[in-house]
């Protein structure tokens, strides 16, 4: 990279008056993040959380971008009213957009700018608020908070509390965090959450919090329950034997009710101040990553002698699983040590009994499966081709209990020494759905991340299920995932992009896989990252 990352920079979105696209309802907007850095493809870098029933959102999720002060990085704000369960929002409606640079953003701390239809005219009077705010502060927060006696505000039932955390700024009070939803409860317990030290007060522990605390109404009409204001040093005092309790007033009830005390009370049992280690931190601390590569070989793929065929090397010398090998590989053989890098095949029948296999080696060597390089990978793969039959089915969970086998050995670490990647490039079509979410929730617990490259056109939505980006991904049996580690990519939606854009789109949410892991399990990196 020739461009030097100057800083990071936090952007929080906002919009008003959006277009009303529900009948019978409101919209649930959400909001995408494209980037373009050199006048070529648009790139997806994030999306929002889904508001429902709401045409005035305030995003709680925020986009982190690198921001460099030598290059003009084009955005995209693009406004969705999602109505299905689908990741392709080319299927909802749009609400309108916002182009603008990363500049712009910057320079103006505070944009706000008219939303456009695709044909450049207005859209409705939507108009959408960016502020961007410089990371300079790694410290975060985590917190513990439960409430009780919370005023009922349901006629059938209990209350829904959740609670959205405040940060003070030069213009109003600007959405920090929300809490998830806790059903039907005047007692809630929220699960623990974290929430940046600069998000919250800009690192001043004197500074002003406002913390609200609403009843959900999935048609949006969320009614206050009470609100309260406080500081970094106030709520630093909890523990959980003696927590920092907060009254929740309600100013309306208050003037209308006599004798009114409060709405419930607020009871925070934990906020700890923890310095956060970056991805960079851990990789520059010492903490190795291990690179697997498995290749699908099931017949879906068509016969690699038809040039229909996924498979089929072109007389130039690639097909799309070559390209996804060396586009992503380039990218992770940096962060891998020792550049050895086990490469399996999966869904083939091989020789010399053909039997069919769901972990062999590329290189037939069940003790050293190693390949050096990405041209390794690549050449073991070429050599392979020709030598087994495609089959099926298509079993992703063998090889990644193979690789979780590993992951587990590296649990006994005291430090961040050990992290485990497994890349699986498939044509999506998966046969042991059931196995294979089972897999990944008890690999959510293990220091591992699973990246899949969907090569061709076929239907991707399993993959898009198992990446839970809409929420958690759960095994058959129920059990949640602890984290979420699947990270899928359409490599088709690449074709014409930059290489980079590629890898960024691969490798988006690692460093934050790899980061949460190491924190969660209070790992520190083997040695203490020195100040680049």
């Amino acid at each position: 990279m020739a461009a030097q990352c100057v800083t990071k920079v936090e952007l929080t979105v906002s919009c008003d008056h959006l277009l009303d696209k529900d009948i019978g309802s409101k919209s649930d907007p959400l909001c995408v993040l494209l980037m373009n850095s050199s006048d070529s493809q648009w790139y997806e870098v994030g999306r929002t959380e889904k508001v429902q029933n709401c045409l005035s959102p305030k995003f709680a999720k925020k986009f982190i971008i690198d921001y460099y002060f030598e290059i003009v990085q084009k955005l995209k704000f693009g406004i969705y009213d999602i109505d299905n369960k689908t990741i392709d929002l080319s299927d909802d409606d749009f609400l309108g957009e916002l182009e603008c640079t990363l500049g712009q953003v910057v320079s103006s701390k505070k944009l706000t700018r008219p939303l456009v239809l695709k044909n450049k005219s207005p859209a409705g009077k939507g108009t959408i608020t960016i502020s961007a705010e410089e990371i300079k502060d790694n410290r975060v927060v985590n917190f513990e908070v439960e409430a009780r006696k919370l005023d009922n505000k349901d006629f059938f039932g209990k209350s829904d509390p959740y609670l959205e955390f405040y940060k003070q700024t030069q213009t109003g009070w600007q959405l920090a965090h929300r809490t998830e939803v806790v059903k039907n409860n005047l007692n809630p317990t929220w699960r623990p959450f974290r929430i940046p030290l600069q998000s919250l007060c800009g690192g001043d522990m004197d500074k002003p919090i406002k913390v609200e605390c609403y009843d959900y109404d999935s048609d949006g009409s969320h009614d206050l329950i009470g609100i309260f204001e406080t500081t970094m040093t106030r709520l630093q005092e909890a523990s959980r034997t003696s927590p920092a309790e907060f009254e929740c007033v309600n100013s309306k009830k208050k003037q209308k009710k006599k004798g009114y005390k409060n709405s419930g009370v607020v009871s925070v049992k934990l906020c700890q101040v923890v310095k956060e280690y970056t991805f960079l931190d851990y990789i520059m601390g010492g903490c190795q990553i291990n690179f697997t590569v498995a290749i699908d070989f099931t017949g879906s793929n068509g016969d690699p002698r038809s040039p229909q065929s996924l498979h089929y090397i072109s007389p130039q010398g690639v097909n799309e699983y070559l390209s996804a090998i060396w586009s992503v590989g380039n990218v992770i053989q940096d962060y891998d040590s020792d550049k050895m890098f086990p490469a399996f095949g999966f869904g083939a029948q091989i020789p010399p009994t053909w039997q069919v296999s769901h972990e062999f080696p590329l290189n037939f060597n069940p003790s050293n499966p190693f390949c050096t390089g990405i041209e390794g990978v690549v050449e073991a793969y070429r050599v392979c081709l020709p030598q087994v039959k495609l089959y099926g089915p298509t079993n992703f969970s063998p090889i990644i209990n193979h690789v979780a086998c590993f992951a587990k050995q590296a649990l006994q670490q005291t430090t961040a020494s050990q992290y485990f990647v497994l890349l699986i490039i498939t044509d999506g079509v998966i046969t042991d759905m059931d196995e294979t979410r089972s897999a990944i929730v008890n690999a959510s617990r293990l220091p591992m991340s699973i990246i899949i490259v969907g090569v061709g056109g076929a239907d991707f939505s399993a993959m898009e299920f198992l990446d839970g980006d809409d929420g958690r991904l759960r095994s058959q049996t129920g059990e949640a995932a602890m984290r979420d580690i699947v990270q899928f990519v359409p490599f088709r939606q690449f074709q014409n992009a930059p290489s980079q854009a590629l890898a960024q789109s691969v490798l988006a949410e690692l460093p934050q896989q790899v980061a949460s892991f190491f924190s969660l399990f209070k790992l520190k990196p083997p040695h203490e990252p020195s100040p680049s």
